[in-house]
């Protein structure tokens, strides 16, 4: 399945969000609740910690594709640069009986997690579309949060170990010609493998 990650408008960046309250009540912020996930690939070991406590049906989410071994054998197959960096793409494309249904959208306005170097987020079409695919900065991109005028993705964690492997992804060789509309030249050639994902013990 091809996900397309479009950028916000850049006008809407230095946006701040505008107050949903006036309840002098604040919140508690929550908790840290991380849970690590390893992504052996072709070119070596990821491991996430996803933030359960702050995106938790997001996380819950890729947690069920880990579990059920849904990500074993697919692949990283994007790499798209932006600035002094960019994103890496992977998720499930052989075979679509491995999706389960769409989530709904937990909003980094939600959430507080920001698109910085290192973050993990759902790529999608939309507010309620994320299924399997997923992406991973190695620069930040403010554009990708949430504003008042944009939904912005879902961040959900980030890279703990191996962001060395994640800079190896986007500089690896992509096709000049595979990739539809904006993604044509940022598809991988050959793609990065992951061979096993697997949620680590506390």
């Amino acid at each position: 399945m091809m996900i397309r990650i479009a950028l916000p408008l850049l006008m809407a960046l230095a946006a701040p969000l505008a107050a949903q309250s006036a309840s002098p009540t604040i919140a508690e912020p929550a908790k840290d609740d991380l849970v690590k996930v390893a992504l052996d690939t072709s070119a070596g070991r990821i491991v996430l910690a996803l933030d359960r406590g702050r995106a938790p049906l997001t996380t819950a989410n890729f947690l069920a594709y880990v579990d059920g071994g849904k990500f074993d054998g697919e692949s990283f197959y994007r790499a798209m640069r932006y600035g002094d960096g960019g994103i890496v793409q992977g998720g499930i494309r052989s075979d679509a009986r491995k999706l389960a249904a769409p989530i709904g959208h937990e909003s980094t306005a939600t959430t507080g997690l920001k698109h910085l170097r290192g973050t993990i987020s759902m790529a999608s079409l939309g507010p309620g579309t994320a299924k399997s695919d997923f992406f991973i900065l190695t620069t930040d991109i403010p554009g990708f949060d949430a504003t008042a005028a944009e939904p912005g993705f879902a961040a959900f964690g980030r890279v703990v170990e191996g962001m060395e492997i994640v800079e190896k992804i986007l500089a690896a060789p992509v096709s000049p010609t595979k990739g539809e509309g904006s993604m044509k030249g940022q598809m991988l050639e050959p793609v990065i493998t992951i061979s096993k994902a697997t949620r680590l013990k506390p």
